[in-house]
């Protein structure tokens, strides 16, 4: 039915939107769990309320899952090549900069410490 209303509300309601929330989102959550006490051990299921080593385990963890995804989209979607390739790079791409900008922020706390 949202294919037959036109790529570009389909593009609109699963891309734009959640971007949208996400960008709303995000700095209400990090303003909120600025001050808050990290937690290093135990259960967590906010990531705002993580040390940046937990963060980063974390991220490693979903690597299997988003891989797992993707196949799933692949073989269920019916993207062609080229939107496969993008989403695969997409994904990716958002991986290995949360991987990154983890270790870096985790070595940093870790030196002021």
């Amino acid at each position: 039915m949202i294919k037959e209303l036109g790529g570009e509300l389909y593009i609109f309601l699963y891309l734009i939107i959640p971007l949208i929330v996400f960008s709303i989102f995000h700095p209400i959550m990090s303003a909120i769990y600025k001050d808050v006490e990290k937690q290093d051990k135990g259960f967590v299921l906010n990531n705002y309320k993580l040390t940046y080593r937990r963060r980063l385990i974390r991220t490693l963890w979903q690597v299997p899952i988003i891989i797992i995804l993707y196949l799933v989209i692949h073989w269920i979607g019916a993207l062609g090549s080229k939107e496969l390739i993008i989403l695969g790079s997409i994904f990716l791409l958002i991986a290995l900069l949360d991987i990154v900008y983890n270790y870096i922020k985790w070595k940093k706390m870790e030196k002021k410490e």
